[in-house]
């Protein structure tokens, strides 16, 4: 098992470019099946679950030709519709295969989907069954695969209980061949939504509203393939972003989107911590006092729960008392608990909320990465930590950050990746 060893305290500063949004290549991969027509994808993402999700195609009897960020995806003749367990096991956005294999070729089978350990097993799909069979599909459970089967896919009325990324995008493609008019309602906003929703639309589809919370898609027969460009990550853009104001640095993020986090850097105003931006960049510059500041996660455009654990790191150095309230997910606060072995001063009130006091000296550890988002959380808590970490189980962060230590060290890291 690979791990990163990482000699914190270094002096960190320079310039960083942003990769493309994982959030939304992993779902523009499986947009692919929508269309007989080829895809070509450029800003692709070199990570895990990219790699995961183009063997699922591959798996599928689509032909995937991929050029460092640029791939090439055709799915005319398609040799199965059963997504296999030993990759869906691995990847949680397995799901976003189903709509499009079950609109386009009238049934599909798959398991449950896997993921980090904040989803792998818990995280449930009853939202997703019930949107399918809100189409007309029907649903059965055999020998631990689901099977969907319908002849021809009817618009449907939607009503999302739950805000859901995955299953506005998830509904919303599948919505696209369906007969007939759909309407989605309580829909989750993101900017991924939007793109992949105006991408969809470039190809002959009809969808008005993403974006906001009521999505109308008038089904088509069909839609072409074309040509896609991945935006910049935003979450990579905030991680990067909350790392230089814990250390103090001065850091230059090119390639981004800063209206995309406009909830942190409101926050960073109040806090006192400096930047500058402009359309396509973010320079942070060091801040010598930085005041603590309660958050609350949210569906966007509030707080990122994918920001909440470098955050929490964040708070660490921050002066003064602050809550974190995690609302998405509910384990997402434990790795606070390797923070605390790392010195920081956090209380866990109950599984959604901790109090952090601050700022505190973080000292190196032996810690092991519990899933993607707090793995890299774990990275930032050790550059700004005196001494050697040690940590585990980096596979959860590779699954989402691009060769993340060689970035690193370019900006002044001392990291090495070992076997």
């Amino acid at each position: 098992m690979s791990k990163f060893i990482i000699n914190g305290r270094q002096p960190l500063g320079g310039q960083i470019k942003v990769g493309g949004a994982k959030n939304l290549a992993l779902k523009i991969i499986p947009a692919s099946l929508l269309s007989d027509q080829p895809i070509i994808i450029d800003n692709l993402p070199d990570i895990e679950d990219i790699k995961r999700s183009l063997e699922i195609i591959k798996s599928l009897g689509g032909l995937v030709d991929r050029q460092t960020d640029q791939c090439r995806i055709q799915t005319k003749n398609l040799a199965t519709t059963i997504i296999p367990a030993e990759l869906a096991n691995k990847l949680r956005a397995s799901i976003m295969f189903v709509g499009p294999i079950l609109a386009r070729m009238g049934q599909v089978s798959f398991p449950h989907p896997g993921g980090c350990v904040i989803g792998a097993g818990t995280r449930p799909i009853d939202l997703f069954l019930e949107g399918f069979r809100s189409f007309g599909a029907q649903i059965e459970f055999a020998d631990g695969y689901y099977h969907l089967a319908a002849k021809q896919l009817s618009g449907a009325n939607y009503f999302f209980t739950t805000i859901s990324v995955t299953g506005t995008e998830a509904l919303m493609m599948t919505a696209v061949l369906a007969a007939g008019q759909t309407v989605l309602e309580n829909c989750a906003m993101e900017p991924e939504i939007v793109a992949l929703a105006d991408y969809l639309n470039s190809q002959g589809a009809d969808i008005s509203g993403a974006g906001t919370s009521t999505i109308i898609v008038n089904g088509v027969q069909s839609i072409g393939g074309g040509a896609f460009t991945v935006m910049p990550d935003r979450i990579e853009t905030g991680t990067f972003a909350l790392l230089a104001a814990a250390s103090r640095c001065e850091l230059l993020i090119t390639d981004c989107f800063p209206d995309h986090i406009s909830v942190l850097l409101n926050i960073f105003r109040k806090q006192g911590v400096n930047f500058e931006r402009g359309d396509n960049w973010l320079k942070m510059l060091p801040s010598k006092n930085i005041t603590a500041y309660s958050i609350k996660t949210h569906e966007y455009p509030g707080f990122p729960t994918d920001l909440q654990s470098p955050y929490t790191v964040l708070m660490t150095q921050a002066q003064g008392s602050s809550i974190v309230h995690e609302t998405i997910y509910d384990r997402r606060l434990l790795f606070t608990d390797m923070l605390t072995q790392m010195g920081a001063n956090i209380i866990m009130c109950d599984p959604h909320r901790v109090v952090i006091n601050g700022p505190t000296p973080l000292h190196g550890r032996k810690l092991t990465s519990p899933d993607l988002r707090a793995g890299m959380a774990m990275v930032m808590a050790a550059l700004i930590a005196e001494g050697k970490t040690e940590i585990d189980n980096i596979y959860q962060i590779e699954r989402g950050y691009q060769q993340i230590a060689e970035r690193l060290r370019a900006i002044g890291a001392d990291i090495e990746r070992v076997e």
